[in-house]
């Protein structure tokens, strides 16, 4: 798909600081010299095209109540993983599911208020699937490295790695 100048602009501002507002696409769109309508019908279009995945906050999850954290991943025979990685997601503390080219094919974060519930959900999916451990295999949080990801979004004279 090709980005014209004016979608890697609203792509970029979508990014850093989306207004809090009665009516953040007619801000966005002051800011980008476009009109409301226009900004929404370019987020629309850019999602239909499969460029914009959502558009949503980022919540601390230690704020809101979730002090215990972990990466799972699961061995999960290819006829079920879709299957399994829908039932994982009805679990409301999963933030993350994805499929991996790898033994253990399914990956997801889970959090929970605190640890005993983080492992009474474990053990539920676990026993819900069929797939306990060697073929599920926990891996908590040990230490944290937020990080805080921005995509510039250069044409392609000036294309860098990384870039929208």
């Amino acid at each position: 798909m090709s980005l014209d100048p004016v979608d890697r602009r609203l792509l970029e501002a979508l990014q850093d600081d989306f207004p809090l507002e009665r009516d953040p696409w007619t801000a966005l769109g002051r800011r980008l010299g476009l009109g409301g309508p226009e900004v929404l019908d370019r987020c629309r279009r850019l999602a239909a095209d499969g460029v914009l995945r959502m558009i949503g906050p980022v919540i601390e999850a230690r704020q809101v109540g979730l002090s215990a954290s972990t990466l799972v991943a699961m061995r999960v025979p290819p006829e079920r993983l879709e299957a399994t990685a829908a039932l994982v997601n009805t679990y409301r503390g999963v933030s993350h599911n994805y499929r991996r080219d790898h033994n253990y094919a399914l990956w997801f974060t889970l959090a929970a208020p605190d640890r005993a519930q983080l492992e009474a959900i474990v053990a539920e999916i676990g026993a819900r699937t069929g797939i306990v451990p060697p073929d599920l295999i926990e891996l908590p949080t040990v230490r944290r490295f937020k990080i805080d990801v921005r995509f510039r979004c250069p044409g392609p004279e000036e294309a860098i790695d990384g870039a929208c």
